[in-house]
């Protein structure tokens, strides 16, 4: 297979822009910006993520066994940059970003468009990302959407011409 097909192939996929949250019993929090997310199951509602495996965010998913998702907006940029670093916590503020403690103790940023808490539920452990999914068990929009709720995302290509993750 050559190298270069499968990437431009694979990298036609789109992507939303998210904010992965968790915090573990002994308060380590685990934050980061990800991409591969799709809901797998109306009953019980199932959502997968490919979080990266050498993460702090998947340590921390793994000792807690909940997380958030954190949905970005368009023009949020800054934010999905602002977590693809290890996230800072100040306080109430992670990364700069203000959140409060969701039902589950997972941070729900309060500038993103919406969040869903989930409870971890199975990791599928094959390659350098695993599968974590987890039940939602909470949600909350910040920011009702105009329009179609899916037109309201962030996404990957908005992030710049030099952005790409997947290949």
């Amino acid at each position: 297979m050559d190298e270069a097909t499968r990437k431009t192939a694979l990298r036609m996929i789109p992507y939303g822009i998210y904010v992965l949250t968790t915090r573990a019993d002994d308060g380590e929090i685990g934050a980061a910006t990800v991409n591969w997310v799709t809901q797998t199951a109306f009953s019980p509602p199932l959502v997968a993520i490919g979080v990266k495996t050498d993460s702090v965010t998947y340590d921390v998913i793994k000792k807690s066994g909940h997380f958030a998702l954190n949905m970005l907006g368009k023009g949020q940029q800054a934010m999905a940059f602002a977590f693809f670093r290890p996230a800072e916590v100040d306080g109430h503020k992670l990364s700069g970003e203000p959140f409060v403690a969701g039902e589950t103790g997972a941070p729900i940023i309060e500038s993103a468009q919406a969040a869903v808490e989930c409870k971890l539920v199975e990791i599928v452990e094959l390659g350098d990302h695993h599968i974590v999914v987890g039940e939602v068990v909470n949600a909350v929009v910040h920011k009702t959407p105009d329009g179609r709720p899916d037109e309201a995302i962030l996404e990957m290509k908005e992030l710049g011409d030099n952005v790409f993750y997947g290949g």
